[in-house]
């Protein structure tokens, strides 16, 4: 199946801050304990957790939950072959975008302001 058939069948996700496992297993089709145990497997995938324990998925989130799902059921990876392969689409953006990190794993967004700030602050001392 080529990626633009991919994008198609995939759900529409909605916009929205965060999502809870309900919702996202209920978007790509499975049960919860299936992210549960993604999450065991594939360690880009950490979900934040509310102060009641519920994990709240961010968008980046469930696209990477979209990637992974389309790896294992519809291109028939193992568990091990599609870690590999999003290992190394990691590796082939980061040296695409010059050491930055791929659109499936952003970076903090208050890094740059944290290095701004440390920056001002050397200036000042």
């Amino acid at each position: 199946m080529t990626e633009a058939a991919a994008s198609q069948d995939a759900p529409e996700i909605p916009d929205k801050l965060y999502f809870r496992i309900g919702e996202v297993a209920g978007l790509l089709g499975v049960e919860p304990y299936v992210l549960r145990y993604w999450e065991t497997e594939f360690p880009t995938l950490a979900p934040k957790k509310s102060g009641t324990g519920h994990r709240l998925y961010r968008r980046k989130d469930v696209e990477l939950l979209l990637k992974i799902k389309q790896l294992l059921y519809e291109q028939r990876y193992t568990i091990e072959g599609a870690r590999q392969t999003l290992q190394n689409e990691l590796k082939s953006r980061k040296s695409a975008l010059g050491g930055q990190q791929g659109e499936l794993f952003l970076p903090d967004p208050l890094a740059a302001v944290r290095n701004e700030l440390a920056a001002i602050l050397k200036i000042l001392k």
